[in-house]
């Protein structure tokens, strides 16, 4: 059989930086750090070292080397480090070393996390941890992130996995003990009530709200509301930039055009939309189809009204029937001399500056509430709601199926445990690794 190529790769930041490091990992990790550097440093212990080009014998850079051999490395192989000054130059030179040396090769996108994966050190929950950790933006998303890198999710996923094998147990036990009925019936009475407490708890976790998924890609707020009441001045405001055209002419904004902002630790998603008229042409209509389309999908709407106009203009009842829980009212433009704002509206001016920050905290607020404290792991992916509720379906149609037929019952069960084992990759997960690990950068 063919060996396992060796792979190494840049792992820290691309481009110039104080200190860059390679990492190489396979079974000629060995062999490759001491085709470089003489001696190989002993066992997990740095050692300064001069990294030498194989073929001319030329020192490339002093660096510090780590010698880390499997299977006690984070990918379960031979592991090499070097922690190298950053200068493209000797990257370059220190890659095009590597790749000269037989059965190396530069290590694809999120290589080094499917070694881990394959090799029994993280699980694919975990492996999506790390991934939503390193593309983590606010506080509140780092520590959902390290939470399931450190196996939060996995454990609960696994508790109820095992929860349900036990239950399986049982109900072979009920088909292998058919001709002794007591036996088979107390078999199955265990199981259904240990079916019915997980598929309690795996509806209630099922029922958050989406509050994991709009945390890691972030709490969306539209601004909605006539033309020229201020929506793209209160983006720039809000984003402390010009991110938006501003223009007193009515319909500048086409497109929708967003701002990702951190609001108190949690991660908010803001965008500008076309103001909500009738419109004058087909691209006015296409802008405010996506307005409505965009507000209908927000987990708040501002609605924006000009505090000096007579008469503010009511939302849409599409977007009013989504209640004062999804809809903000904002008036804006306070600093007006005929200002008047409508009572029960929040008063800013996107001009000045008056009532932004309360703005601001007050969205920052609300996503808090809505996302919640996360003191429990919460569903950070769709994958992972789509197995829980396969789960849950196959729970339902073994309590409610009919006692008699034991084999289709027992088959219910081994869907459902299937469906737990899908999301930390116990069982056949072979259609959807190309897509997590390609999630990540080479290095990784």
């Amino acid at each position: 059989m063919d060996e396992t190529p060796t792979i190494f790769a840049l792992s820290s930041a691309p481009g110039r930086a104080g200190v860059a490091v390679v990492r190489v990992s396979g079974p000629r990790a060995g062999p490759a750090l001491d085709a470089l550097v003489s001696p190989r440093p002993q066992d997990r212990v740095a050692a300064l070292r001069r990294v030498h080009s194989p073929h001319t014998g030329e020192i490339v850079d002093h660096a510090l080397v780590l010698w880390l051999a499997g299977p006690r490395t984070e990918t379960g192989e031979d592991m090499a480090e070097l922690h190298l000054h950053g200068g493209p130059a000797i990257v370059k030179a220190v890659l095009a070393a590597l790749s000269a040396l037989p059965g190396c090769r530069l290590a694809e996108p999120g290589e080094f996390a499917r070694r881990a994966f394959e090799n029994g050190k993280i699980d694919l929950a975990q492996v999506e941890g790390l991934a939503d950790l390193i593309d983590a933006e606010t506080e509140a998303q780092r520590r959902q992130a390290v939470a399931q890198m450190a196996g939060a999710l996995s454990a609960l996923y696994e508790g109820w996995r095992r929860e349900l094998i036990e239950a399986c147990a049982l109900t072979e036990a009920a088909i292998d003990f058919s001709d002794e009925g007591d036996v088979a019936a107390d078999a199955l009475a265990m199981a259904r009530a240990r079916v019915a407490d997980l598929r309690d708890a795996i509806a209630a976790h099922l029922d958050d709200n989406n509050r994991g998924e709009i945390l890691r890609e972030g709490f969306r707020v539209v601004l909605a509301g006539a033309p020229n009441v201020g929506k793209s001045s209160l983006l720039n405001a809000l984003a402390r930039r010009e991110a938006a055209i501003v223009s007193e002419e009515a319909g500048t904004t086409r497109d929708v055009i967003e701002v990702r902002l951190d609001l108190g630790g949690y991660p908010v998603i803001v965008s500008d939309t076309a103001g909500i008229r009738e419109p004058q042409g087909s691209i006015e209509r296409e802008g405010i189809r996506r307005t409505l389309a965009h507000a209908r999908e927000a987990d708040l709407i501002l609605w924006l009204s000009d505090a000096s106009a007579p008469e503010a203009a009511a939302p849409p009842p599409e977007l009013a029937a989504r209640g004062d829980k999804f809809l903000l009212a904002i008036a804006n433009k306070i600093d007006v001399p005929a200002a008047r704002p409508a009572p029960g509206t929040l008063a800013v001016s996107a001009k000045t500056g008056a009532g932004i920050d309360a703005l601001a905290r007050g969205i920052g607020d609300i996503a808090r509430d809505r996302i919640g404290a996360c003191a429990s792991p919460a569903i950070t992916h769709a994958r992972y709601r789509q197995q829980l509720q396969a789960c849950l379906e196959a729970l339902q149609a073994f309590l409610s199926g009919v006692a008699s037929d034991i084999e289709l019952r027992a088959e219910e069960l081994r869907q459902a445990a299937h469906a737990l084992g899908r999301i930390t990759g116990r069982v056949d997960v072979e259609d959807v690794l190309g897509e997590i690990f390609g999630r990540f950068c080479v290095g990784k």
